[in-house]
Parts: structure tokens; C-alpha cells; sequence
């Protein structure tokens, strides 16, 4: 490469916005393992965020409004919720059930918790579906959104100085080094700590589910049958999530601390 086809000024200035970006966001501790990061929104606007987001989704959709389902959804979320502790205690807890096939459910920052009925055979119980709402409401409590929102602006940032730099070069050679850098962010910074997220709520839902007196060795059995009806699935390193083997190989290895919380929490009703 051509070094007089760089311009440094721009890196430089990127480096200093990124730098003021980091050093200048709020700072979060998990209240469940202690891990220090930083975040890109604060605690309100990711509360009026996740409101905005629960109410389009209840409007361009089908909720259920009664039966077994939901009651079923409704009484798992209410002893998860009350298993958060301190954690959770300034969630407003909102649960919904929507018709629809996908195999999916998710909590938004705020604390709103939607199912879609196409998970509910595949969980066949509450203790499987405590294994994805658990996962779920730790997401939320460990504030992954915001750490999302925080590394996609540095790296949006850099990607973006490093554009100016290269603003002298050839179309096709700027076009080829872009998309290169572009493929080594997503695979090698976004993705990997998407996936680090991913494992750290699989973590703290299990422990959340056992607090619940949920029986944890479930959520082997769940994402062994999520394995089962999710098909081919692309490698881990192209995937924001881990693989179902390494979910399953993680679980197990934190399954006696949970059996532990699951033992101390029936032992306790």
C-alpha cells in the first residue's frame, strides 16, 4: 500500500474520538459477577427505548390475552423475576405472549419480557422455558444492549477515520481495504463479543433459574432439543451466538453451583 495514499490526521482524530467515547461513557459493574464495562446509553434511554420497542412489537402482532400459555409464561417470569434479587429489583416486570411460529422470546432494557408460542413446544415445560427467559432477563439486568450500543459507535468511529485516511486511494483499492477491515470487525471484534454476552447470560439464567427452583440439568435437555429443531447452523465464528455444543459444554460445567442454588432453593419452599 502506497503510504502517501494515507492521511493520518483522520486516524488520529478517530483515535482521540474513540478515546473520549470510552473514557466518557457511563461505567456499569454486573451486579451478578462483577464485571466492569462500559455502556453507550444510560439507564433511562434504555427504558424508553425498550418500552418504545414493546409497544410496536404488541401492535404489529397477535398477543394472547388468556389460557394455560400464558399463565404458564406469566408464572415463570414471576418466579424469575422475584430469583433476580436486588439485580432486578428496579425492573417493571411485563410479560406478553404473542402468536407466532418463531422459536424466539427476548426482554427488552426495561424489564418487558415477549414469548412467541413457537418456543413453547419445543420448551414442553416451565423449567425449559425458565432456561430461555432466565438467559433472557439477564441480558437485560446485565445491560448487553447498552455495551452493544457503546462498542458498534467505536467501532463506527474508527471505521470511519479510517475511511477519510484512505479518501486519496484508488475506488477499487479503498473499496477492497474497507471491505476487508469491515469482515475483520464483524468476525473478529462484533461478533465475538456478542457471543461473550450470549455465554455470560446463559451463566446467569441458570443460576436464576435454579434460585427460581427451576431443576437446572433442563437447559441441557432444552438446547439439546433446540440442537434437534434448529437445523444445520452456520460455524461458530460466523454466528453472534455459540454454537449449541458450546452452550451445552458450558452449562454443564457451571451445573454443580446451580444443582447448589437448586438444592438451597427447594429446600427453602
Amino acid at each position: 500500500m502506497n503510504r502517501s495514499h494515507i492521511k493520518w490526521i483522520p486516524i488520529l482524530i478517530a483515535a482521540l474520538v474513540i478515546a473520549w467515547q470510552y473514557f466518557g461513557s457511563e461505567k456499569f459493574v454486573n451486579p451478578e459477577t462483577g464485571r466492569k464495562s462500559h455502556v453507550g446509553m444510560s439507564v433511562e434511554q434504555e427504558s424508553a427505548l425498550g418500552l418504545q420497542s414493546y409497544e410496536q412489537v404488541l401492535a404489529q402482532s397477535h398477543p394472547v390475552e388468556s389460557g394455560p400459555e400464558l399463565e404458564m409464561v406469566k408464572r415463570v417470569v414471576g418466579r424469575l423475576a422475584a430469583a433476580t434479587g436486588a439485580a432486578g429489583q428496579n425492573f417493571q416486570w411485563r410479560v406478553s405472549l404473542v402468536e407466532d411460529e418463531k422459536v424466539n422470546a427476548f426482554c427488552l432494557p426495561g424489564g418487558e419480557v415477549v414469548v412467541y408460542t413457537g418456543i413453547l413446544p419445543v420448551a414442553q415445560n416451565d423449567a425449559a422455558l425458565a432456561t430461555v427467559l432466565g438467559h433472557e432477563m439477564a441480558h437485560a439486568i446485565s445491560r448487553h444492549g447498552a455495551q452493544r450500543v457503546l462498542q458498534q459507535n467505536l467501532t463506527q468511529t474508527a471505521m470511519t477515520g479510517i475511511a477519510v485516511s484512505l479518501s486519496d486511494m484508488d475506488y477499487d483499492k479503498q473499496r477492497t481495504v474497507m471491505g476487508a477491515l469491515g469482515a475483520g470487525a464483524q468476525f473478529g471484534i462484533l461478533m465475538p463479543f456478542s457471543r461473550n454476552h450470549e455465554s455470560e447470560a446463559d451463566a446467569i439464567g441458570l443460576m436464576y433459574m435454579a434460585r427460581a427452583g427451576y431443576d437446572p440439568e433442563e437447559s441441557i435437555r432444552f438446547w439439546q432439543r433446540m440442537e434437534q429443531a434448529g437445523g444445520a447452523a452456520p460455524p461458530e465464528f460466523l454466528s453472534t451466538h455459540p454454537s449449541h455444543g458450546t452452550r451445552i459444554a458450558q452449562l454443564q460445567a457451571l451445573m454443580p453451583k446451580a444443582l447448589e442454588e437448586y438444592r438451597n432453593a427447594t429446600a427453602a419452599r
